[in-house]
């Protein structure tokens, strides 16, 4: 099971399939109109096509995993943390500031239309080398086909995020952190002090690569995914 981020869809893990396909049924996550993180895990908890299942989450995804994890880590084989993080909001000026930013992006969209926001916000999740290449212009067609509703609930479900910090020592499934080495939204000191946090985990930097690491970087991203869905599990 497949989560993706925030104004993201399948588009985000399908250059994944050919490292997938053969050891696994990969099933992608649908965008849902909620505006908190435990509707969006108690949905995927809903749909999920079988009872116990490898789980993985990019960005807002893996926030989504992780209350999966709070909920029923008992139906969960495997957990794949991509480009992510635990912790809630800040509670001072830089968690106001992160707020301001969150609700201008939205307020662009509104206004100009989700392609002139992805414009202006999708730069700097990319690495430099990627800007202005295929991989910046199927980013951008990704973000324009969101619904604005369904970012804005993103945002807002972002804005109230749960703490998941007490999540991750309970964690004992094969655990892969991974992110992309520049990668300046969920830089890798935040991946490898998680991993640090979760017993069975390891940590996968990617190099050449931003927030968008899926995308940025499939081939060294499916060979990690690969390794993690053939690792062992209890029982």
């Amino acid at each position: 099971m497949l989560v993706p981020g925030l104004a993201c869809d399948a588009a985000a893990w399908q250059p994944l399939w050919p490292a997938l396909q053969p050891l696994a049924r990969p099933w992608v996550a649908p965008s849902r109109l909620h505006e908190r993180i435990g509707d969006m895990a108690e949905a995927l908890l809903r749909d999920a096509p079988a009872e116990r299942f490898a789980l993985a989450g990019h960005s807002l995804g893996g926030r989504v995993a992780l209350e999966v994890m709070r909920r029923a880590p008992q139906r969960v084989l495997r957990l794949a943390l991509l480009d992510t993080g635990a912790q809630p909001l800040a509670d001072s000026a830089a968690g106001e500031a992160e707020v301001a930013q969150r609700l201008a992006l939205v307020d662009l969209a509104r206004r100009e239309g989700m392609r002139a926001m992805a414009e202006r916000w999708s730069p700097p999740m990319l690495h430099p080398a990627h800007l202005d290449t295929a991989v910046h212009r199927d980013v951008l067609d990704m973000i324009e086909r969101h619904p604005l509703a369904h970012f804005a609930a993103q945002q807002q479900a972002l804005i109230a995020r749960p703490d998941a910090t007490d999540v991750l020592d309970r964690i004992t499934c094969p655990t892969l952190l991974l992110c992309g080495e520049e990668d300046g939204w969920s830089p890798p000191a935040r991946h490898a002090a998680m991993a640090a946090q979760i017993p069975a985990s390891w940590f996968v930097p990617v190099p050449r690569c931003g927030h968008m690491s899926t995308m940025e970087q499939p081939e060294a991203v499916g060979r990690a995914l690969a390794d993690w869905l053939q690792r062992p599990v209890a029982g």
